[in-house]
């Protein structure tokens, strides 16, 4: 079980140049999933698990992110708008969400440890979650906190399988025994971008410094030094790089089989 005050601080400043369909009108991390932000699919995962407060760094577009919580009931309720006075008045309600969502300037070309480290100054806590604002999975955080916890190590990586972008075969002869499209492959173990860091983890990274990134000059180093821990998440994972990413997550939510809600 995670402790009641634990915060998850979330990476929403990269410009997602490979989703440029959408992300060149907003942040990656607001392309909609079943019309709601991914971000926001992320904030969920978390909230089922306790924790209440969200970090998020910003950067490209972070007017976007900032328009959408300090609006969020005008972005998700039925309105009506009179056009003589601009008077604005919502019809019927919204459910509110309960947790607070503090949204961090960090600059539009820092990169992902800068980014973390400029928001460490409104992380309370010594340890705090860590992801990345453009990847679900059903992933069990609980679990998560319990494998950094036991290691008692600075950080804890989520080591995930990617899926294929193309179908598997399993062939007997000249004959299919299987198919499957687009299985989760069973070699080799990536980031997840699911992590418990504790501060020192980025007390390397001087103030002002912005180039900086957790997959160069944090991660690394902590493996060099024997700091970091690994958990496995043998189930579903998927990011969102791509407009067939963003297509399949889409097509997952509207058939009522999204593993990570």
């Amino acid at each position: 079980m995670i402790p009641a005050d634990m915060e998850a601080v979330i990476l929403a400043g990269g410009m997602g140049t490979r989703l440029r369909e959408e992300t060149d009108v907003r942040p990656k991390p607001m392309v909609a999933i079943g019309g709601m932000p991914i971000l926001l699919h992320i904030m969920k995962l978390y909230r089922r698990f306790g924790v209440r407060r969200f970090i998020v760094c910003l950067g490209y577009k972070g007017d976007v992110i900032r328009d959408y919580f300090v609006n969020y009931r005008l972005h998700n309720a039925d309105l009506e708008v009179d056009l003589s006075t601009n008077a604005v008045r919502v019809l019927g309600d919204v459910a509110p969400l309960d947790f607070s969502v503090v949204l961090v300037e960090t600059g539009a070309e820092t990169l992902t440890g800068s980014r973390v480290a400029r928001a460490l100054k409104h992380v309370r806590g010594d340890t705090f979650f860590a992801t990345y604002g453009d990847g679900v999975a059903d992933i069990d955080i609980d679990a998560l906190y319990e494998t950094h916890a036991r290691a008692g190590k600075l950080g804890t990586v989520t080591a995930v399988h990617p899926p294929s972008r193309f179908g598997e075969i399993d062939i007997e002869g000249h004959t299919a025994r299987t198919f499957r499209e687009k299985p989760q492959i069973a070699e080799g173990w990536i980031n997840g971008g699911f992590m418990v860091l504790r501060k020192a983890a980025l007390a390397a990274i001087a103030a002002g410094d912005d180039a900086r990134s957790l997959e160069v000059d944090v991660l690394p180093k902590l493996a060099e030094a024997g700091q970091l821990a690994v958990h496995k998440h043998a189930g579903f994972w998927q990011c969102m790089d791509t407009y067939r990413d963003m297509t399949l997550l889409n097509e997952l939510w509207a058939a009522g089989k999204a593993p990570w809600a």
